[in-house]
């Protein structure tokens, strides 16, 4: 894969001001994709963290695998990290962040109603990467729409404090990537699921990977949703077979592969295949180490 620069000027600023403002805050939220749990970590964003408490909130874990989700959430727990699974579209978990962060917090809250001072509201700064869900989030802990939300990458452009509640404040910030990645499986993982924009990668390439991922690791599903005859078949041949079941096809019945690779992409991000995980715990645990 060639060297993707997918890291804008705003990006650079966003994590200077996220650094300056890391001091204020008692807790810090990393939003992170469940089906990416491990291309959805920024390691800049973790460099500046630092010592900070943190929480980790695997979002979107109704379109994940299950058992992947358990096994990367026992992972990052080894590390040192709280985390937490959520749906923020639906709701599910979310309002257990507030209580899972007093938890966090217990002993900084009893040492300062040892000294006699009042408990004052809690500051914490979420984080994230592009699409991962912070706007649908703070909009879920709010019930209002505090911030736009969207389903294409950067929405969010600049820091904005957001009042949850007397006891509960929380600065939003825009969605920060990294200048390069070390692993090709990583920007594959962010391409498929929508976290940078469909025109970086090469489309056919990101099908490519894609189709390779569910046939190793979710056949069944593969071929239940587009009726397939078999999968020992070369890539150029399902997406003949997708074509013509889904009637993707052009003048003199030839195969429509932008159309193909919309309908597979389409199906993936919004759960038409079941739940995905597409950063497998024991591939890319063994390839970075």
């Amino acid at each position: 894969m060639k060297q993707i620069q997918w890291f804008p000027g705003h990006m650079f600023k966003s994590l200077r001001e996220i650094k300056e403002k890391l001091k204020l805050m008692d807790i810090v939220y990393i939003l992170l994709d469940a089906r990416i749990p491990y291309s959805s970590m920024n390691p800049n964003v973790l460099e500046i963290v630092g010592v900070k408490p943190t929480l980790l909130l695997f979002n979107k874990i109704d379109l994940a695998d299950h058992n992947q989700t358990k096994r990367w959430t026992k992972y990052y727990e080894e590390q040192g990290f709280y985390t937490l699974e959520i749906d923020a579209q639906s709701g599910k978990n979310v309002s257990m962040i507030y209580e899972k962060s007093l938890e966090i917090l217990s002993d900084k809250i009893a040492r300062q109603k040892s000294k006699g001072m009042q408990q004052q509201a809690i500051r914490a700064m979420i984080m994230g990467i592009p699409n991962v869900g912070k706007s649908t989030l703070i909009n879920q802990m709010t019930k209002t729409k505090a911030t736009k939300t969207g389903n294409k990458p950067g929405v969010t452009k600049a820091q904005q404090w957001v009042k949850i509640n007397d006891q509960f404040e929380l600065l939003d910030t825009p969605g920060v990537l990294w200048p390069k990645f070390d692993l090709e499986q990583v920007g594959y993982s962010l391409a498929i699921t929508g976290a940078i924009k469909d025109t970086i990668l090469p489309i056919d390439d990101v099908v490519y990977h894609a189709v390779e991922h569910l046939k190793q690791y979710y056949p069944k599903q593969l071929m239940e949703r587009y009726e397939l005859t078999s999968l020992d078949k070369e890539f150029i041949e399902i997406l003949d077979e997708i074509g013509k079941r889904r009637g993707a096809l052009l003048k003199g019945n030839e195969i429509d592969y932008e159309r193909v690779y919309s309908i597979l992409l389409t199906d993936i991000r919004n759960k038409h295949l079941g739940g995905l995980t597409f950063d497998r715990y024991d591939k890319l645990i063994s390839i970075s180490r």
